[in-house]
């Protein structure tokens, strides 16, 4: 057989269920699917192909998986730092989104989003936002594979300036992109249990199941949402939302920070999947996220890194360098979130909780060529004894020097294929000097 391209020289990380390490491995991809992974030669590629890349030495993995973003917040990073999460979120946030949110500055911050996440590794995201039309077509365009959720509130929002339509308006997102791309999934998103109402939440849920779409909401982000819940409901959010029936296998949980042992009960026993964002968790001051325990109940985690408004970057290797040290310190315990824990979660942990797990997240026959080559060529990543400590603890997004999706290389040699990294950079300047100005 002849593939279409063999990746070689390289030191593979799998992540397969041994999480099996191949030095001097070779990558064969045939019409983008990997077709076998394996021992190679160092100084050549043992199979025919019509494109070889040579990984140097480097490692190669699969692409990360961001299960949680507000990709167009992108156009917010830095306007309203070093504050708490109420008054970020009602003094600043939205109102910049009423103010600035449109179809023009929603592809220019997705699209920015989208060079920043493929040029860092990320070959994967989980997104939800307004205008998440616009949002998927700028998806679409850059070649990403993503999740895209379109967002659900109980009060006027950006493309949807009547509530009543909020559902209505979701289901016609998810009806127009179901077949449209193999690289972009819909989904619903709703906001959080404290902007929608019991209704909404379990007449969005309903839609999502028969749809067959992934179900998206931030749970029990902060102390005081907790704290409102009870004095509103007699419940916790988690158990609140389970009391409304939206609590299930295709249920995306975002934050779950404030959660006790009953509430990671009803989680673990409703098969409800994670998405841990501990950078923004960290810089809103929201709460460290017991993921060590939720991880022992067997909770299916993924790792994110929220919207650029709350971050202040998409680096996910950042995020797994945070996520570890968070955690160990937390525990007092440094063998907690160890670095193959971590690397699962950023990959094969992202892909399943994203409803993603059977079609990339690893590095197996079978699965999507989502590839990354990290450049391990440098003095902060010299020497190389153990890769999976490296990918957390040493590696930066800037390191990341080839990208391929659906085994289409995206980003070569550290620069993108496709997109015009300084026309999307310019766009989004342009935008954000309108929105200092205005204040």
């Amino acid at each position: 057989m002849k593939f279409d391209l063999v990746i070689h020289n390289a030191v593979i990380v799998t992540v397969n269920p041994d999480f099996d390490i191949i030095k001097n491995g070779t990558v064969c991809i045939k019409d983008g699917v990997i077709h076998s992974v394996r021992q190679g030669g160092k100084d050549k590629a043992p199979c025919p192909s019509c494109e070889y890349i040579d990984a140097a030495g480097g490692i190669v993995m699969p692409g990360l998986v961001n299960a949680h973003t507000h990709l167009p917040m992108s156009l917010f990073r830095g306007l309203a730092d070093d504050l708490a999460l109420s008054e970020w979120l009602n003094d600043h946030i939205f109102p910049a989104e009423g103010r600035h949110i449109s179809p023009e500055t929603v592809r220019a911050g997705t699209i920015l989003s989208c060079l920043e996440m493929l040029l860092s590794g990320t070959t994967t995201c989980c997104d939800g936002y307004f205008f998440e039309d616009e949002v998927a077509e700028m998806m679409f365009l850059s070649g990403i594979r993503a999740v895209a959720g379109q967002g659900v509130i109980d009060f006027p929002a950006p493309g949807v300036p009547d509530p009543s339509r909020n559902i209505d308006v979701a289901v016609e997102f998810v009806e127009k992109w179901r077949h449209r791309s193999p690289l972009v999934t819909p989904s619903i998103f709703c906001h959080s249990p404290y902007t929608c109402s019991a209704q909404t939440l379990k007449t969005a849920k309903q839609a999502a199941d028969r749809l067959g779409v992934l179900f998206q909401i931030h749970v029990a982000e902060t102390k005081s949402e907790r704290e409102q819940s009870l004095a509103a409901t007699g419940m916790t959010p988690v158990a609140y939302l389970d009391s409304l029936g939206v609590l299930d296998e295709n249920t995306l949980a975002i934050h779950a920070v404030w959660v006790d042992e009953t509430d990671m009960d009803i989680l673990a026993r409703r098969n409800v999947k994670i998405a841990h964002v501990p950078e923004s968790n960290m810089k809103l001051a929201a709460g460290i996220s017991p993921v060590h325990r939720m991880l022992e109940m067997g909770l299916m985690m993924g790792l994110g890194t929220d919207g650029c408004a709350s971050n202040n970057n998409l680096d996910l290797f950042g995020e797994m360098d945070m996520a570890a040290k968070l955690h160990k310190v937390t525990a007092g315990d440094p063998t907690v979130m160890n670095a193959r824990t971590v690397v699962r979660m950023a990959t094969i942990g992202g892909a399943r909780a994203i409803g993603l797990g059977d079609v990339i997240g690893s590095l197996e026959p079978g699965k999507q060529a989502d590839i990354i080559i990290i450049d391990t060529r440098k003095p902060h990543l010299t020497p190389l004894y153990h890769p999976e400590s490296h990918l957390v603890y040493s590696v930066q997004g800037a390191d990341v020097r080839d990208v391929l999706v659906a085994g289409l290389a995206l980003v070569r040699d550290y620069r993108p294929v496709f997109l015009d990294a300084d026309e999307i950079r310019g766009e989004a300047a342009e935008i954000g000097a309108r929105i200092k100005q205005s204040g």
